[in-house]
């Protein structure tokens, strides 16, 4: 296991809910990472947000870790999530609401609510 595998797979267990993204959660560096980063931030989820752009290796690395092409990339409970579409379609529908009570991670359920109202 690399360095930076290693130090994902650390990140990813030691938090309920891991954003890796452009930036951080109080400075998003690209429109995806920014949406992301909302939501989680409207709906009240507390989550650690990793920053590829400050560490190449964690940059490419996170993306062979997940298989995945590309940032953002949520993980709850170690499990990888989605990016940036799969994150919104499954607030839009309610997926996410499910995932995060399934797995004991506390949200806003009226936040939640008002995100689909206004997408709706």
């Amino acid at each position: 296991m690399t360095d930076a595998n290693a130090q994902i797979q650390e990140t990813i267990t030691n938090n309920d809910v891991v954003l890796f993204m452009k930036g951080t959660a109080s400075m998003p560096q690209c429109g995806f990472s920014s949406r992301v980063a909302g939501v989680l931030n409207y709906m009240g989820v507390q989550f650690a947000d990793v920053n590829v752009l400050a560490d190449d290796a964690v940059r490419q690395g996170i993306k062979d870790f997940s298989d995945w092409p590309t940032i953002p990339q949520l993980y709850v409970k170690g499990e990888f999530v989605g990016g940036c579409d799969i994150i919104t379609e499954m607030t839009l529908s309610g997926e996410l609401d499910t995932m995060f009570t399934e797995n004991g991670v506390t949200f806003d359920k009226d936040a939640a609510d008002k995100i689909r109202e206004a997408n709706g």
